[in-house]
């Protein structure tokens, strides 16, 4: 028994002394960076048929409010309202309140774009209406007296017969019936509320310049060639007067 605790710790200092011994030096080996993994793939969101038919109507959705000048929308906000609709539940306003705040918060991002065109149409026509022979109406019309006929004046039901040319306060013009060679007949309920004003001051013969502020006018949106919010000046020529809407 002797012998063998004698052994082991033998053994045990054999050991020791060999793990005292200091060790070889080995070359410094520099750690390569680590390649980073690309990160997997986002599982497919669009599973069936009504996934990707609603995911196209948001598509549709958002592209038209961006055309229109929307920057920015509460993603939240419109889940809900879908879902309220589409569940039954009750909604936080009707049709009829959502359209009139559409309307109002689409012409307001309008005339934010069309600011600089309010407001060159406001100074012309501030500066324009103390002018010599230049009226101002209630509204806000400003015209002036070309020529004084001594026909029929037109009433609102009314269509009328006129030449005319118009041009933005810049001089663009924009329409010119002189130089198609043929004057255009029209219902006055069916223009600009600046003509079926202004028309209506006119007798047949007369010949009227017409200052149209932008509310009177196209509004804040751009229409054809006219810039949204533009004021416009108009030389108008009344030719005729029939009774009733044109066509009848």
């Amino acid at each position: 028994m002797m012998k063998q605790c004698t052994l082991v710790l033998a053994l045990l200092m054999t050991g020791s002394l060999v793990f005292a011994q200091p060790a070889k030096t080995k070359p410094t080996v520099t750690a390569k960076p680590a390649v980073k993994k690309p990160a997997a793939a986002a599982a497919p969101v669009l599973k069936n048929m009504q996934d990707s038919a609603s995911y196209a109507i948001g598509i549709s959705v958002a592209n038209f409010y961006k055309q229109q000048g929307v920057t920015k929308l509460n993603a939240s906000i419109i889940s809900r309202a879908c879902n309220d609709v589409m569940t039954g539940k009750p909604v936080l306003m009707d049709d009829n309140a959502a359209n009139e705040l559409m309307n109002r918060f689409m012409n307001s991002l309008q005339e934010d774009k069309s600011k600089p065109n309010i407001e060159a149409g406001q100074q012309f026509l501030a500066t324009n209406k103390n002018k010599p022979g230049v009226k101002t109406t209630a509204s806000g019309l400003q015209y002036e007296v070309l020529r004084e006929g001594n026909g029929a004046k037109p009433q609102g039901s009314d269509s009328v017969t006129c030449n005319y040319f118009g041009t933005l306060v810049n001089g663009t013009e924009f329409d010119n019936s002189y130089k198609r060679g043929q004057p255009i007949t029209f219902s006055l309920h069916g223009v600009i509320p600046g003509w079926t004003e202004g028309l209506q001051l006119m007798s047949v013969g007369s010949k009227y310049k017409l200052y149209v502020p932008y509310t009177l006018a196209y509004g804040a949106f751009d229409y054809g060639p006219i810039p949204g919010g533009s004021a416009l000046i108009f030389e108008i020529e009344l030719l005729d007067v029939k009774k009733g809407p044109a066509g009848q």
